[in-house]
């Protein structure tokens, strides 16, 4: 399924992979739709990165290792793929890696195919206790847990996330099991927040926003809207995790509101490898309620119609479903 400019997608009959040196084969089984395919599909880009030829989308993906040390297996994927010689990749920042390529971005194809051959250092056996439904959700999962590794320690702390899509919920999960003293959620769609409630959050009032007492505050929306609400949320001193990805590739907020607070502003880069073992391994505990996560699986067949609840933001996590895994 390639993604045209446009926003045209189309089914494709094309050549299986070829797995070059250090890669494996992998038949894909599942593959999570994601808040930047949704930009993708409605804005031809993300940020300074443009849609010029057909693309194949998807980087939250699962699927049966065919080849390599673990053929046979079910495997979540890192979609990452770092130089692993720059600088941050020699000091354990492979997120910030400038010569990363990344599945469903820019010029490398992603998951929503068949097959795929993709360095074996990055697939991830996973328990057989876990679906491949749950297994693509390693990736925005590590996404969370990359973002709470920058926050700090939460435990005892007063903690806002604003924006509740599937990578809020799982940060609301996050601090929750983390024993935040308490989580504050904003959200506009009623289904979204609700979600919200259940994993522990509390709704957002007009009195937390008159105090402005969250000492971190999680912005996963990617809104100017949004980062002010998160801006009159924290308290003095607070940091405000920048999440979701604006669709102009621009943020603003009230500067003065940040610059009285004193606030600390932190952009969050996707993960890095050890944040990606770390979330699947907590997907294979299955203690943040990650089954409930996924609304909607689909098969690749019904693709138009499960990025039409994409776009509309319907559900909560939407899953194209392949066939691939394991008998």
């Amino acid at each position: 399924m390639r993604l045209h400019p446009g926003g045209r997608l189309q089914l494709h009959d094309e050549h299986e992979p070829v797995a070059g040196p250090g890669d494996a084969l992998m038949r894909v089984a599942a593959v999570g739709l994601c808040g930047s395919d949704r930009h993708w599909l409605l804005d031809g880009g993300i940020g300074d990165a443009r849609l010029h030829e057909p693309l194949v989308l998807g980087h939250e993906f699962s699927g049966l290792a065919l080849t390599g040390s673990h053929a046979g297996r079910l495997v979540a994927a890192d979609p990452t793929i770092n130089c692993m010689r720059c600088a941050p990749c020699r000091s354990g920042r492979e997120n910030l890696c400038r010569e990363q390529r990344f599945a469903g971005y820019s010029g490398t194809d992603g998951a929503l195919r068949e097959m795929v051959a993709w360095p074996e250092r990055l697939l991830h056996p996973l328990a057989e206790v876990v679906t491949p439904a749950e297994g693509t959700l390693a990736e925005p999962l590590a996404v969370a847990v990359h973002a709470l590794d920058l926050a700090g320690e939460v435990s005892g702390r007063r903690v806002g996330v604003v924006g509740c899509g599937p990578i809020g919920l799982l940060i609301v999960s996050l601090a929750v099991a983390g024993g935040a003293t308490v989580v504050v959620a904003d959200e506009p769609a009623p289904h979204r927040l609700s979600a919200a409630l259940e994993r522990g959050a509390q709704p957002m009032t007009s009195a937390d926003v008159e105090r402005g007492e969250l000492e971190v505050v999680f912005e996963v929306a990617g809104e100017d809207a949004a980062v002010d609400t998160a801006l009159s949320l924290a308290a003095p001193g607070a940091t405000i995790l920048l999440v979701g990805i604006p669709a102009q590739d621009r943020t603003s907020f009230v500067a003065s509101v940040a610059r009285r607070k004193g606030l600390t502003l932190q952009a969050v880069r996707r993960s890095t490898p050890q944040t990606f073992v770390r979330a699947v391994r907590l997907v294979e505990q299955r203690r943040l309620g990650l089954p409930a996560l996924v609304s909607h699986r689909l098969p690749l067949a019904e693709a138009e119609r499960a990025f039409s609840l994409l776009a509309a933001r319907d559900g909560l996590k939407i899953v194209l479903e392949l066939g691939g895994g394991p008998a």
